[in-house]
C-alpha cells in the first residue's frame, strides 16, 4: 500500500474538520449578530403562526387582497398593543415616578385605615399598625424603613424603564410578524425542508404539532391572561386604586404563570373596602371575583381541541423568559418552553406507529 493511499483518509478527515469548524464559526457569528433580536423574532414568529388562519380568513373577506389584509392586520395588531399600552403604561410610569418621588421626599398623603382592616385574617392587626404609622408620620416611617424604601424605589424605576422598552419591542415584533405573514408560503416551505433534514418522514407531523402547540398556548394562555389583566386594570383605574397599571402588570404575570389572579385581586378588594364606600367597594368586589375566575369560562372556548402543556412548564418558561429577556420574554419563554416540552415528548414517543398529531387530538 503506497503512502498517498494511506494519507488519503487522514487528508479527508482534516478537510471535513476544517469545513465543520468554518461552518460553526459562521453560524456562531450569525447567532451573535442576531442575539439582540432573538426575542423579537421569536415573538413575531409566534404571532404569525397563531394568526395565520385568521389572516387567511381576513384575506378571503377582503376579496383575496394580500396587501389590504396585511395592512389591516398590522393596524389591528398595533391598536391592540398601543391602546391598552397607552392606558396602563402611562399609569405605570406616572405611578412609578410619583411613588419614587414620594418615597425619597417623604411627601405623600396616606389615608388612615378603617378599623375593619384589623379584622383581616392573620395579617390584619400588623397591617393596620404599619398602615397607621405610615399615614400618621410618613417621613418617620421612611427613615425607619430606609433600606426597604430604597429597594422599592429602585425596583419601581427599573420596572417603568422595562415597560417602555417592552412596548417598543411589541410594536417591532408586530411589524416583523406582518412581514412573516407576507412571505408565509416561502417561509413554510423552507422550514419544511429544514425539518425534513432533521426528522425525516415525520416532518409534517412535527410541524403540525408545533403549530398546534404555539396556537394553543398563545390563545389559551396569553390571550386569556391579557383579557383578565386588562379587565382587572380597567376596574382598578375606575375606582382609583393607586398604581393600577403596576398591579395589572402583576396580574398579567400571575395569569401567564398559571397562578390564580385572585391572589392579587383579593388584597386590592380589601384596600378598596378600606377607602371607598360600601356600594363602590361591593361593585368592585364582584368585578374582581368575575375577572379572577373568568378563565374558567374562556378556556373551553379559546383552547378547543388545542394542545395542553403542564402548568409547571408554563410557569418555568414565563419566569425564566422574563428573567432573560424582560417583559417580552414573559410571553416568549412560556411558549418556547411549552413547545420544547411537546417536541421532546413527541420525539421520545417517535417509536409509536400512531402519528404525533393523532395522539395529541385523541
Amino acid at each position: 500500500m503506497n503512502t498517498s493511499t494511506q494519507n488519503n483518509p487522514v487528508k479527508t478527515a482534516i478537510e471535513i474538520a476544517i469545513n465543520l469548524f468554518l461552518i460553526f464559526i459562521i453560524l456562531a457569528w450569525c447567532l451573535q449578530i442576531l442575539k439582540p433580536f432573538v426575542s423579537l423574532i421569536a415573538w413575531a414568529a409566534i404571532i404569525s403562526i397563531s394568526m395565520y388562519k385568521p389572516f387567511l380568513k381576513l384575506k378571503s373577506l377582503l376579496g383575496g387582497s394580500k396587501k389590504l389584509a396585511l395592512t389591516l392586520f398590522t393596524v389591528i395588531g398595533l391598536t391592540i398593543i398601543v391602546v391598552p399600552g397607552w392606558m396602563f403604561a402611562g399609569s405605570i410610569i406616572n405611578s412609578a415616578q410619583e411613588i419614587t418621588t414620594a418615597l425619597e421626599t417623604g411627601d405623600i398623603d396616606i389615608h388612615l385605615p378603617n378599623e375593619s382592616v384589623k379584622e383581616w385574617p392573620i395579617i390584619g392587626a400588623k397591617v393596620h399598625a404599619g398602615w397607621t404609622a405610615a399615614a400618621t408620620n410618613f417621613q418617620a416611617w421612611v427613615v425607619a424603613h430606609a433600606d426597604m424604601v430604597k429597594s422599592i424605589a429602585s425596583t419601581i424605576l427599573s420596572m417603568a424603564a422595562g415597560i417602555g422598552i417592552g412596548m417598543l419591542q411589541f410594536l417591532i415584533s408586530t411589524l416583523i410578524a406582518a412581514a412573516f405573514l407576507a412571505n408565509a408560503e416561502s417561509i413554510g416551505a423552507g422550514l419544511r425542508v429544514l425539518v425534513t433534514r432533521l426528522v425525516g418522514d415525520k416532518a409534517d407531523d412535527y410541524m403540525k404539532l408545533t403549530t398546534a402547540t404555539v396556537t394553543s398556548v398563545t390563545v389559551g394562555v396569553l390571550g386569556i391572561s391579557f383579557i383578565q389583566s386588562f379587565l382587572a386594570g380597567l376596574g382598578m383605574m375606575i375606582v382609583g386604586v393607586p398604581a393600577a397599571g403596576i398591579i395589572a402588570l402583576v396580574v398579567l404575570i400571575f395569569c401567564i404563570a398559571q397562578l390564580p389572579p385572585w391572589l392579587i385581586m383579593f388584597p386590592v378588594m380589601f384596600y378598596v373596602f378600606s377607602v371607598e364606600s360600601t356600594t363602590v367597594a361591593s361593585i368592585f368586589a364582584v368585578w374582581a371575583v368575575v375577572v379572577s375566575f373568568l378563565d374558567m369560562a374562556l378556556k373551553p372556548m379559546f383552547l378547543g381541541r388545542g394542545v395542553d402543556a403542564p402548568m409547571l412548564v408554563i410557569l418555568l418558561g414565563a419566569i425564566g423568559g422574563m428573567i432573560m429577556s424582560g417583559i417580552i420574554g414573559l410571553f416568549v419563554g412560556a411558549i418556547i418552553l411549552a413547545l420544547g416540552y411537546k417536541l421532546l415528548q413527541a420525539w421520545l414517543e417517535s417509536g409509536s406507529e400512531e402519528p404525533v398529531e393523532a395522539r395529541e387530538e385523541a
